[in-house]
């Protein structure tokens, strides 16, 4: 019944979406061409905040926890689990105060209205998995970037969404890369509770009646530790907020 239930309302979940991404690439374009960075950063939030707004048709919800434990006015390296789209949208609202950027795959930025225009000009980097001699120095840019305006960078060491929840485990180039180039950063682990369970059908219907949850863990600081040392203690702190 609650399945059944879930296809109307996912219909039009995706109509809503897909207004929104229409409505605000030219928007992310006006405010990027003819008013700079800061406006364009603004809208963005903004996309986030709407598309994130998707899950009232199917009776979902999103908050953040621990927020307070981020500095700020540093470099950061948010380490999370990745279970769907709605991360991403997660990241852009609820972390906008520390500009997040991406560590995303080449194949978003490309023909997806608003998300691949943010991808390609709002500072995140787009990695081709099966080209190392692209990925990394695109991986390496991102940290200096990071470095050099004490703004984020969201990386998901897992390399691709978790279907059912359960942690895959977490490979460690790009992080070494991210902290080797941002010497200064605080890696922040975060913990995302039920995403995957919009996505429990598949791509269609979307699931009813779930309550995602980012949790924040306290920071690491990447001058304190071997990068052996803070790969470990970032998986597990994730890991260890998991809701199975």
């Amino acid at each position: 019944m609650k399945k059944l239930l879930s296809y109307p309302l996912s219909l039009l979940a995706y109509f809503y979406f897909l207004l929104v991404i229409c409505v605000f690439h030219p928007i992310q374009w006006v405010c990027l061409n003819w008013f700079g960075y800061n406006a364009h950063k603004k809208s963005v939030d903004y996309l986030g905040f709407f598309l994130l707004k998707t899950m009232v048709f199917t009776f979902s919800s999103s908050k953040v926890e621990n927020l307070d434990l981020i500095p700020e006015g540093k470099p950061l390296i948010f380490v999370s689990n990745h279970q769907s789209l709605f991360d991403i949208m997660g990241f852009v609202w609820f972390f906008r105060k520390f500009h997040p950027k991406f560590v995303s795959k080449i194949e978003l930025g490309k023909h997806i209205p608003s998300i691949s225009y943010n991808l390609n000009h709002g500072g995140s980097v787009l990695i081709d998995r099966k080209n190392p001699k692209q990925a990394l120095p695109a991986i390496k840019k991102l940290g200096e970037y990071i470095e050099t305006n004490s703004r984020s960078a969201v990386i998901f060491p897992e390399g691709t969404r978790s279907k059912t929840g359960k942690p895959k485990r977490f490979s460690p180039n790009g992080l070494k890369i991210l902290c080797k180039y941002a010497p200064s950063a605080y890696v922040v682990p975060v913990t995302i509770n039920d995403s995957w369970k919009m996505f429990q059908y598949g791509s269609f219907p979307l699931g009813l009646g779930n309550r995602l949850t980012f949790t924040v863990h306290p920071p690491i600081k990447v001058s304190e530790c071997d990068f052996d040392s803070l790969l470990e203690k970032s998986e597990q702190a994730v890991v260890s907020g998991i809701r199975l």
